[in-house]
């Protein structure tokens, strides 16, 4: 009966060893190790985003000429549309340039745009974060800002050789300044404990008093600028409930995030201009 006892025993015994072991390491030697195991596996990731886009190109050349002819012709007009957008985005362009050479006022700090392929997601409640195909060998900066058509993906927390992750905003390690959309206050963001499968959400501390946000009436939160890593006026989310703090100063909240920040197959970072 001793020897049976033992014998249960003996697995986790192994497994204190381990982790007892493993905490006595150097934190060199456990950093060297993280980052070597991370470009071990970088290549099986890329080469599965590659096979991946690979299968999505064959199952659009099953499509019938029929729907492909369609699908061209809504492409066209997509198209037309962007051309006027982008039209209309240069004469706004001119005309920013414009007042603030009149009113003197200083320039936005400017940004090269890096656009990158999703190579792997890595959601759990612990972090939010996704690797992208682009790291050292495209000039991939460390804390790049990281953006989409709905507005912020997050920043770049680890750059390797041809990868590079970017956390969330999803993530409760990301913390942040921003402002609710036409007031000039300064509101704290953090990522919210999101499960696997859940709605991405945020949660959001120094709301004042006067700002009032319920789901009927949910108030759009964007960057405020402080900080140097995100530029001003990026979308964050939507203030969804807003109540007295516990200091009876303040108010919390709740925000709704994008939720395409789960399946996000393409992203844009922005890089800073003299960044190599």
């Amino acid at each position: 009966m001793p020897f049976k006892r033992l014998d249960q025993a003996r697995p986790f015994v192994t497994l204190a060893i381990v982790v007892i072991g493993w905490l006595l390491v150097p934190t060199a030697v456990k950093t060297f190790l993280r980052a070597s195991f991370f470009e071990l596996t970088a290549p099986i990731s890329l080469a599965t985003s590659k096979v991946r886009d690979l299968q999505e190109f064959w199952s659009l050349r099953l499509h019938s000429k029929n729907q492909l002819i369609e699908a061209g012709v809504d492409l066209a007009r997509i198209n037309s549309s962007y051309e006027l957008a982008v039209q209309r985005n240069s004469e706004l362009q001119s005309e920013i340039s414009r007042l603030e050479s009149l009113l003197r006022l200083p320039s936005f700090t400017e940004y090269r745009y890096e656009h990158a392929r999703v190579a792997r997601r890595d959601f759990s409640g612990w972090w939010q974060r996704i690797v992208i195909r682009k790291g050292k060998n495209f000039g991939i900066p460390l804390d790049a800002p990281v953006v989409f058509t709905g507005g912020v993906v997050g920043k770049v927390t680890e750059v390797r050789a041809m990868t590079a992750v970017v956390e969330l905003i999803s993530s409760p390690n990301i913390r942040l300044a921003g402002v609710v959309e036409g007031d000039t206050r300064p509101i704290t963001f953090q990522g919210g404990v999101n499960p696997t499968f859940a709605p991405p959400t945020g949660v959001v501390e120094f709301v004042p008093l006067d700002i009032v946000a319920t789901p009927g009436t949910p108030k759009r939160l964007v960057t405020s600028g402080f900080g140097g890593v995100f530029p001003p006026g990026l979308m964050l989310g939507t203030i969804t409930r807003a109540s007295m703090g516990s200091d009876g100063l303040f108010q919390s909240g709740e925000v709704k995030l994008d939720e395409r920040l789960g399946s996000l197959t393409e992203v844009t970072v922005l890089v800073p201009l003299g960044e190599k």
